[in-house]
């Protein structure tokens, strides 16, 4: 990963009991459709759309699952600080 790719990306592990479920899915959509380019949740090579609460969800993300989150434009570094936050607070569950 090069050095502009790693400024663009937070890795974060799942540390809710329940994991990555529907619920905090749709925490991480929500700050993800404000952003002005594509929000990624990366889980080994799966890589969904974090705006779609579906497509968060076929990750299967359980307890301890280490993920990325990338964003494409730097303007939304603030929202990859936001979901990053909510991931390592887990989901304020």
């Amino acid at each position: 990963m090069s050095n502009s790719e790693s400024a663009l990306s937070r890795e974060a592990t799942i540390i809710n009991e329940l994991g990555l479920h529907a619920r905090s899915a749709a925490k991480i959509a929500k700050l993800a459709q404000a952003a002005t380019g594509p929000i990624w949740v990366v889980n080994r090579d799966q890589k969904a759309d974090a705006s779609s609460i579906l497509d968060i969800l076929t990750l299967a993300c359980e307890k301890g699952t280490r993920i990325t989150i990338c964003v494409e434009n730097k303007v939304d570094l603030q929202i990859l600080e936001n979901i990053t936050e909510l991931v390592q607070s887990g989901f304020e569950e």
